[in-house]
């Protein structure tokens, strides 16, 4: 698979991390700002992709039993054994299946920020004041966003920070990241955990391309975990320049009512690889053939 440079990844803001990552036991629990949620997850250290396969097995998790909840869990690192599955089929399965949960965990945390947002701001449009807890709340948000802005005064600012603060559709996330990754199989992915190719411009932080231009000094970064990659990659979309089309025609869905889907969505990337419309063409057929567009209505499962 060719590899394509990203244009927006340049300038990718530095890694926030949330209350899931770090976990060190066997079981943690996902929290917001203000709602926090008692949904417990684990945390995979897993060898090989027949491990990987057992655990699904005994969790019943399948595509056929996704309308009965995701069980959530993180992945530290995909199995170094993917390049070794010959059964494309099974290879798409596993990687998808893999990376889904973390995919609505992110997404559960981004909604309880959105949740806690909207409420400030009905507060705020009622001329009501705010708690000491909400203005710091509306200072973390804005700098994780990065949003310049009076909050508390410019209703231009607090559309701008409402923009940025909503889920990506997992059918969206997904093909990117098979197309970028080689459905896990790429040495960015394997050595790095980096699903999407983002950079870092601090020598010797990350790992060199082997078909790095002459005099360039980029490298591509290597993160703690797949979760962490996933992660950094839903931030940028949220907040860089590159991807401005794609969050106004999200919030445009959203204003009529509908939920935005990965396939509306995908337009709004043309800044994403060099390779302009082809790979926009290439994420879009990568949606439908596998159709992704399915996983719209997932949920984890509660404890």
């Amino acid at each position: 698979m060719m590899r394509v440079r990203h244009l927006a990844t340049r300038l990718t803001m530095p890694f926030l991390a949330i209350a899931l990552v770090g976990c060190v036991e066997s079981q943690t629990t996902a929290s917001s700002n203000d709602q926090p949620k008692p949904t417990k997850v684990k945390t995979l250290h897993i060898s090989g992709h027949h491990e990987l396969k057992n655990f699904f097995k005994e969790n019943g998790y399948h595509w056929d039993t996704l309308d009965q909840g995701v069980p959530p869990f993180i992945l530290k690192k995909l199995p170094e054994d993917f390049t070794h599955i010959e059964e494309v089929r099974e290879k798409k399965r596993l990687f998808f299946l893999s990376l889904l949960p973390m995919i609505l965990i992110l997404n559960e945390e981004i909604l309880q920020e959105r949740e806690s947002l909207l409420t400030i701001y009905q507060s705020l449009g009622k001329g009501n004041p705010i708690s000491k807890k909400q203005k710091n709340f509306l200072q973390t948000l804005s700098q994780k966003y990065k949003v310049k802005g009076d909050l508390l005064t410019s209703d231009e600012t607090r559309d701008s920070l409402l923009k940025r603060v909503d889920i990506l559709p997992p059918s969206l996330v997904l093909a990117q990241a098979a197309i970028e990754s080689g459905y896990g199989t790429s040495r960015f992915a394997q050595l790095g955990n980096n699903l999407f190719g983002e950079w870092t411009f601090t020598p010797g932080t990350g790992l060199v391309p082997q078909e790095r231009p002459e005099g360039a000094t980029y490298e591509v970064r290597r993160f703690d975990s797949v979760f962490d990659s996933l992660q950094s990659y839903m931030t940028n979309i949220n907040t860089h320049w590159a991807y401005r089309k794609l969050r106004e025609k999200r919030a445009q869905l959203r204003k009529g009512g509908i939920s935005p889907q990965g396939i509306d969505l995908v337009p709004g990337l043309e800044r994403y690889s060099e390779r302009g419309e082809d790979y926009i063409e290439d994420v879009k057929t990568m949606i439908r053939l596998n159709r992704l567009s399915r996983l719209s209505t997932t949920s984890l499962r509660k404890s």
